[in-house]
């Protein structure tokens, strides 16, 4: 929390215009060098040093540097983001689907909504106390519990018969389901951007889970299994995840921290197209692979990896797609994707390849390269419909792609 200090709030559109603001040299260099924001000292300004220019690129979300808060918006719809993110982490059970699971309200910025959200699903799910499991552990004692580890009793004991390595299951509440809704409250705790009441929702949850033992700064999250056991926390633990997997733009020097939440739009939307075309590919046969590994040249040198590639029952690559999230041009789809897509397909052997884009100028478009023949097509998808609407949209795509000629 930012405490008594004053903070100076600049909000931002992803992908808008620039946006004039007043900041120290120091704050203006650090969020230049983010990754986050594009800023740049005012090439007007009357040589103060504190004139500098914001805009977003593609990402949203809500950084703090000092006494700074940049809040960046989406374009689209918040309800519609979480469908995104909602289907690409479940489709078959997204937590998107009910609307008893996650309300975002009238909510226009990202993690007000995503905290609040995961406040209620924590709550819900440790309404009925916290869950329990076996969990394996190595110790050394004095008694015999489990199964005594002989190579690590011979290792450290040197022939000492007390204390006894053994390994056993302990049947505890410290279990990763319960550290991941720890972590996370805690994560979103220290965010900017979180309101008082939400902050006040995180606080009890992590007062519930006092027992449960917290992640270690740098430790990757436990990984959990959806079971019949551990449904009632699914969909907790499902945005717990997001928001320990959004990135944390972390920077030290002078005493200054730049911490925050960030979603990249284009990561977003390339699971999102990879889930769903894979899904609508199914009733087709074959099997699709994600971010599939191929070489360009012999030499195997130069690697390529298309966001999708549909294979048959033999491992024969029947189609191709690349998911493109891209701000809207007044010249429309750029070029350099088409020559993109025409090296997947020259590498893989197929006549027709796909681009995939959030809603752009231009409705789809197919090219035949000249003295080849391959045939790529541009799609697109508004994804500011329905999530049913979305979703046939895809269908639709991968319709086309299993008509293709082979």
């Amino acid at each position: 929390m930012t405490g008594d200090r004053p903070v100076h709030r600049i909000d931002l559109l992803e992908h808008g215009p620039w946006t004039e603001v007043q900041l120290a040299p120091e704050a203006g260099r650090m969020l230049a060098g983010s990754g986050v924001v594009d800023a740049r000292p005012d090439p007007y300004s009357a040589g103060t040093g504190t004139a500098w220019q914001l805009r977003g690129l593609g990402k949203v979300g809500a950084i703090r540097l000092g006494g700074v808060e940049v809040h960046i918006a989406p374009k689209l719809p918040v309800r519609r983001l979480f469908f995104l993110l909602g289907y690409a982490a479940d489709p078959v059970k997204p937590w998107w689907d009910d609307p008893g699971e996650v309300q975002v309200g009238d909510e226009h910025e990202v993690l007000p909504a995503l905290a609040a959200a995961f406040v209620r699903q924590a709550e819900r799910a440790l309404r009925q106390g916290l869950l329990q499991g076996y969990r394996t552990t190595d110790s050394a004692l004095t008694v015999v519990r489990g199964r005594i580890r002989e190579g690590d009793q011979t290792r450290r004991r040197f022939g000492v018969p007390l204390p006894l390595e053994v390994t056993y299951d302990e049947y505890t509440t410290d279990i990763a389901e319960n550290q991941l809704l720890l972590a996370a409250s805690a994560r979103l705790l220290r965010l900017p951007g979180v309101p008082r009441p939400v902050r006040l929702g995180l606080s009890r949850v992590r007062a519930r889970l006092a027992e449960v033992s917290a992640l270690s700064p740098g430790r990757q999250p436990p990984r959990w299994r959806p079971s019949r056991l551990n449904a009632r926390y699914h969909s907790a633990l499902r945005l717990a995840e997001l928001v320990l997997a959004g990135r944390s733009a972390e920077q030290q020097g002078a005493g200054t921290r730049l911490d925050g939440f960030v979603l990249d739009l284009a990561s977003v939307f390339e699971d999102f197209v990879c889930t769903a075309l894979s899904r609508a590919l199914l009733p087709h046969g074959g099997r699709s692979v994600a971010q599939a590994r191929h070489h360009l040249d012999e030499a195997d040198g130069i690697l390529i990896k298309p966001d999708l590639v549909w294979y048959d029952g033999t491992g024969r690559p029947l189609g191709v797609a690349d998911a493109k999230y891209k701000a809207e041009k007044r010249e429309g789809f750029p070029g350099s994707d088409l020559y993109q897509m025409l090296a997947y397909c020259t590498v893989l052997g197929l006549p027709h390849g796909h681009l995939v884009y959030a809603k752009g100028n231009e409705p789809q478009q197919r090219h035949v390269v000249r003295g080849t023949g391959t045939v790529l097509t541009q799609h697109a998808l508004d994804l500011a419909q329905e999530p049913t609407a979305v979703l046939n949209g895809v269908s639709a795509i991968a319709a086309v792609m299993a008509g293709d000629p082979a």
